[in-house]
């Protein structure tokens, strides 16, 4: 075992920053704002602030010396608390994903922030180091994996495999990391239209004018210059043309920003992702902890030949505040890309083409089955009778119109459904205007449910569903399945206890 160590310095001066960024608020509005004001609540507000300012500041200079951290051969040990005192352990074993990120703080002082997510729920569900150096964070995450891979060594030691030249493979460095995608300008430039990330600039907009009027009082003063603007055509014209050379313009750096560093990359054991250039964000996972993969199109990606790539696993993908988008492999890959790169990435995950489709009955269940949603907005609309654009009795077109896009919705469901048995794995695929394929493996599903109701009995169908460890637990299936599906479903899954090893 190590010897305890104390934290990184500059995190004091990091939870500081921290602490002057979440008091920004209260500092102009006690200080700026209500500058001239004399009442008791806004005297005695700054004294509050005053206080728990000071307090905190206190608090996070005790903290660096009383909190420490040390490893050994099979754990985290973190010791914390001020006036009680508590010890608290994390096994390797028990590590999911690694993930760090990377702010323009921690790029000024050469150090980074790194998160071992572990498949516990609540509060402590992670090994947090905001601030820790490079050759630090490293250091720890090789000393962890080395354990891990040494113990899988020995789990499977009896198994029919060579464990021996597994080992020498590892340990020679040739499954070194394999560079696996990296976005190119033309990439870049497809997803920022197909994020619509052009739009995010005007609402932008819109709420720092209104935060500016809050302050400000300048109600007055904008109506009276926007209907100036509106009284001149050629004024109207340039401003428009000038809104969407800045949207666009903001939409590809902002993409540009987020994946212009855009990296996947493997080696024998883990998946390595890497994004930002400004905040950079590097996430790892281990193979072996891949509960499922998802692979999601929505209609513009589909319109545009594009899908993303999503690795479900048992530890939380969030960094302080900030919930990363790490678990994707790129949100914008091409289709035949995409497939290709879950073969390369993780070979012993099969995806297949050639999917069944839901029986026809099943149809017929989709298309009649009650909307709830289309009874209750027809009895709304029929009690208020509401007018559009002057039009009295419009309700029933309304009605109409809604149920018509619940049927289509239907239809679309029912054309994009299929599953798959096969072998050791499962396939749905599943949506109407968005669609998403999902695949696990049969020892990665905890659990399995086959539902029927009423109608379903009478017909001869069922429901199927998984449940995969995550956070949250992730539930997939599929309604409106032959019975006959259903059984082999459920049989299938009983033979999961032939493939179950315990540690």
């Amino acid at each position: 075992m190590t010897i305890a160590k104390r934290y990184n310095p500059l995190l004091m001066l990091f939870n500081f920053c921290k602490l002057v960024r979440n008091s920004i608020f209260f500092v102009i509005y006690f200080f700026v704002i209500k500058a001239g004001s004399d009442s008791t609540f806004i005297t005695y507000g700054r004294i509050v602030f005053f206080i728990a300012f000071g307090l905190t500041l206190i608090s996070i200079i005790l903290k660096w010396f009383t909190h420490k951290y040390e490893l050994d051969d099979r754990s985290f040990h973190l010791y914390k608390g001020i006036f009680s005192k508590s010890e608290r352990t994390i096994p390797f074993s028990k590590i999911q994903n690694v993930n760090r990120h990377t702010t323009l703080f921690h790029r000024i002082f050469k150090v980074t922030s790194v998160n071992f997510e572990t498949g516990i729920a609540g509060e402590d569900a992670a090994v947090r180091f905001e601030v820790i150096s490079k050759k630090e964070a490293d250091r720890m995450e090789s000393h962890m994996t080395n354990i891990v891979h040494d113990d899988w060594v020995t789990l499977h030691a009896k198994d029919d495999i060579d464990i021996a030249s597994f080992d020498v493979e590892v340990k020679k460095g040739i499954s070194k990391r394999t560079n696996h995608y990296k976005p190119t300008k033309k990439d870049i430039l497809k997803a920022s239209f197909t994020s619509l990330s052009f739009l995010v600039l005007i609402p932008f907009i819109i709420s720092i004018c209104f935060k500016i009027n809050e302050i400000f009082h300048l109600e007055n003063e904008a109506v009276a210059f926007f209907e100036k603007l509106m009284g001149s055509w050629w004024m109207v014209t340039i401003i428009i043309i000038v809104l969407i050379i800045a949207s666009t313009t903001f939409g590809i750096v902002r993409t540009f920003l987020k994946y212009g560093n855009y990296q996947i990359s493997s080696d024998h054991d883990r998946i390595y992702i890497t994004k930002g250039l400004i905040d950079e964000t590097a996430f790892s996972i281990s193979k072996e902890k891949v509960q499922a993969i998802e692979i999601k199109q929505s209609i513009m990606k589909r319109l545009l030949g594009l899908a993303e790539v999503k690795l479900t696993s048992a530890g939380s993908l969030s960094s302080d505040e900030n919930t990363l988008e790490i678990n994707s492999l790129y949100p914008y890959l091409p289709v035949k890309r995409a497939y290709e790169m879950v073969s390369e990435i993780l070979p012993f995950y099969e995806i297949t083409q050639n999917m069944t489709p839901l029986p026809v009955k099943s149809f017929w269940v989709r298309i009649l089955w009650p909307s709830w949603l289309w009874i209750i907005a027809t009895v709304f609309l029929f009690y208020f009778k509401p007018t559009v654009l002057e039009v009295e009795e419009v309700w029933w077109m309304l009605s109409a119109i809604l149920l018509i896009i619940i049927v289509v919705s239907r239809l679309l469901d029912f054309f994009n459904t299929f599953y798959i048995l096969n072998d050791h794995f499962i396939q749905f695929k599943t949506g109407s205007l968005t669609t998403s394929l999902f695949v696990s493996k049969r020892d990665k599903i905890i659990e399995v449910k086959v539902t029927r109701n009423i109608i379903q009995k009478m017909l001869g169908l069922a429901s199927i569903g998984t449940i995969n460890q995550a956070k949250p637990v992730h539930h997939a299936g599929v309604d409106h399945v032959s019975i006959e599906l259903a059984e082999s479903f459920y049989k299938w899954y009983m033979e999961r206890r032939n493939e179950i090893k315990v540690e």
